[in-house]
């Protein structure tokens, strides 16, 4: 059976749009899963210490058949290839982050994962990107991302060309 899953990708070191880009290459070629959308790339300020480099964040959409669990197990190793290092402060900067935002329609709460992502609906960020490719999405719980998306009109998004 196929879900439709969303993962949001971010990264603010060594040329984070490449890195991005790169992700979005790299999530096609995960087995039992087909990229089915991808938004433009978006700036965004950093939300944890400021004394970082701004984020090139981006949402891809996804048709798989891999359960949530496997599905965050390739979206790890991914973030490895790039050289992920989690052991810094939360929120810092990072080369790469790929956080799965919804699995189809469930709600996951696990001691590794929780979907619909727990902050997703609070960062416009993720909702910018998200409304590009998923016009009249509802996160669960949530409500529609482009409703979201308008409460958060003072946070900044810059869609990159």
């Amino acid at each position: 059976m196929w879900h439709a899953a969303y993962v949001g990708l971010g990264s603010n070191l060594d040329d984070p749009a490449a890195r991005v880009r790169q992700a979005f290459t790299q999530l096609a070629d995960i087995s039992e899963t087909r990229l089915v959308a991808r938004s433009h790339l978006y700036r965004s300020a950093p939300l944890g210490p400021p004394d970082q480099p701004h984020y090139v964040n981006a949402v891809a959409g996804l048709l798989t058949q891999r359960a949530p669990g496997t599905l965050l197990a390739a979206l790890q190793a991914i973030e490895r290839q790039h050289g992920r290092d989690r052991s810094g402060p939360k929120w810092g900067p990072r080369t790469l982050d790929l956080d799965l935002l919804l699995y189809g329609e469930q709600h996951i709460g696990t001691p590794t994962l929780v979907v619909p992502h727990p902050r997703a609906h609070e960062r416009a960020f993720v909702l910018a990107p998200l409304d590009e490719i998923a016009p009249g999405l509802v996160i669960p719980g949530r409500g529609a991302v482009a409703d979201l998306r308008a409460t958060l009109a003072a946070q900044r998004v810059d869609r990159l060309p």
